[in-house]
């Protein structure tokens, strides 16, 4: 026996409003204005945003730029060393200024020129007997200074020179240059004792020296080294230093009656030392 089956009743047709206990809810929640609603989170990827370069600003805003320029500039410690560097070059570079002022003013004022030296006589006793294997020669020198190229500078010769004549690179005798000082335009003449020993020539040298001697020509050399001061007026003067000056003569006989003729004398002296 088959069963009977009762149709089903329709279901009823989809409202578009909700249940009333659902609209109440729905009223109670829902946002009144489109701004509160929730954005879209964006879909992952890149963005380039493009701003116009009117908009662009290039100086910190106010409130940050008191920070900016504190970490902008370099810290303090490193300012003051440079700060400190440059106050001691400027220094440095003033005084040095100054000097090549002074120095220059000087230069121009008193014109230093070196003094010329010659040999005015030589007294030799000692060198007759060239056989003799060990001579010790005793030369009394003359030495001319002239200081007549300076017409406002002085000249302190200081203790300590010393004064040499030789041979053919042989040293016969030395002895000390006096201390003493030169007057502007001054020509001064001194002698000074020089000693020597245990000098000895050669078979060969003995020969040519006494051949130059029968000639009536032996070349000497005397040569001086000097500790100098210059003196400008009564107040100014310069440091120490050393004055080199070596004079070639020919003397007529090794004897006390010597009669030298000068060659010639060079003066050394360093590098821009007249100019101070």
């Amino acid at each position: 026996m088959a069963d009977r089956v009762h149709p089903m009743p329709a279901p009823p047709p989809p409202s578009s409003s909700p249940p009333p206990e659902h609209a109440a809810a729905a009223t109670e929640t829902t946002p009144l204005h489109p701004s509160f609603r929730g954005a879209r989170p964006p879909s992952p990827g890149t963005y380039i945003i493009q701003i116009p370069k009117d908009q662009v600003l290039r100086v910190p805003p106010p409130d940050r730029a008191r920070r900016y320029k504190k970490l902008a500039a370099p810290p303090a410690r490193r300012r003051r060393l440079r700060h400190a560097c440059c106050a001691a070059f400027c220094a440095a570079l003033l005084l040095l200024l100054l000097a090549a002022a002074f120095v220059g003013a000087v230069y121009l004022v008193f014109r230093p020129r070196a003094p010329s030296f010659s040999v005015a006589s030589l007294s030799i006793r000692g060198l007759d007997a060239l056989a003799v294997s060990s001579l010790t020669p005793q030369i009394d020198a003359a030495v001319r200074a002239d200081n007549g190229a300076n017409k406002k500078t002085g000249i302190d010769y200081r203790g300590g020179g010393e004064v040499t004549v030789s041979y053919a690179g042989e040293r016969l005798a030395a002895g000390p240059w006096p201390a003493f000082h030169q007057a502007p335009r001054n020509v001064t003449v001194f002698s000074t004792a020089l000693a020597g020993g245990g000098v000895s020539f050669p078979e060969e040298q003995r020969k040519r020296l006494a051949a130059e001697q029968a000639a009536g020509a032996v070349p000497l050399t005397v040569e001086a080294i000097v500790p100098v001061r210059l003196r400008f007026g009564k107040v100014l003067r310069t440091w120490t230093v050393d004055v080199k000056t070596r004079c070639e003569v020919t003397v007529n006989k090794l004897a006390a009656a010597a009669a030298p003729a000068n060659r010639g004398c060079r003066v050394k002296v360093r590098p821009l030392w007249w100019w101070w």
